[in-house]
C-alpha cells in the first residue's frame, strides 16, 4: 500500500469538498478547483477528511494512488492558503510592468514582450524587477512562472535574464579571462 496515498487529506476550516462521479471539487476562501480522478482510484469524504484508495492492486492503480492524493492535497492547500512563486529580473534596462490583463516585459529585445496573464493568476510587480505570481492552482502558478522565465532565461556569462528568487546560476568564464589564464 502506498505510504503517501494512505494518509488522509485534512480539510481546513472554511474548505468544503465534493465528489461527483469521477470529479473531485473543493471550494475555499481563495477560490474553487475541480479535477477528474482516474477510474482506478476511489475518493471518499469522511468526517472532514478526504480518503484516497485504489480499487485494484494492478500496477497502474498503484502508480496513480499516491499522486492523486498529493494532487488533492495541493487543491485543498491552494483554496485555503494559495501558492506563490517569485521571479527576479536582472539586467540593465530589463523591467516589467502591468498593462491591463497583460504583463509587459522589456528584456533587451528590439520590442517589448507582452505576456497574457492566465485566468486565475495574479501578478504583482515590485520595483520593476521583482514579480510575484500567485493563485490557488499550484500547477498553473508554476507553469506561468516557468513560461515567464522561459522568455529570457538567465545566461551563464553575465547572468542577465529572468530567474526564480534565490536561484543560483552557474557562471562561466569569458573568452578573455580564459585566454589570459591559459597563456
Amino acid at each position: 500500500m502506498s505510504r503517501v496515498g494512505r494518509r488522509p487529506v485534512l480539510l481546513g476550516q472554511g474548505v468544503t469538498a465534493n465528489v461527483a462521479k469521477e470529479t473531485f471539487s473543493v471550494k475555499g476562501p481563495k477560490g474553487n478547483l475541480s479535477r477528474k480522478f482516474p477510474e482506478e482510484i476511489d475518493v471518499v469524504i469522511q468526517e472532514g477528511n478526504v480518503l484516497v484508495s485504489r480499487k485494484s492492486e494492478d500496477r497502474l492503480a498503484r502508480a496513480k494512488h499516491g499522486m492523486m492524493r498529493n494532487l488533492i492535497q495541493n487543491m485543498v492547500q491552494g483554496v485555503s492558503q494559495g501558492f506563490t512563486k517569485e521571479l527576479d529580473i536582472q539586467g540593465v534596462g530589463y523591467r516589467a510592468e502591468l498593462k491591463g490583463k497583460n504583463l509587459q516585459l522589456a528584456l533587451g529585445f528590439s520590442h517589448p514582450v507582452l505576456f497574457p496573464i492566465p485566468e486565475g493568476i495574479q501578478i504583482q510587480v515590485a520595483n520593476q524587477t521583482k514579480l510575484t505570481i500567485s493563485g490557488c492552482d499550484k500547477e498553473l502558478v508554476g507553469q506561468t512562472a516557468a513560461n515567464i522565465r522561459g522568455l529570457k532565461p538567465p545566461e551563464p556569462y553575465q547572468g542577465k535574464g529572468i530567474r526564480y528568487l534565490n536561484e543560483v546560476v552557474k557562471r562561466k568564464v569569458g573568452k578573455q579571462a580564459a585566454g589570459a589564464a591559459g597563456g
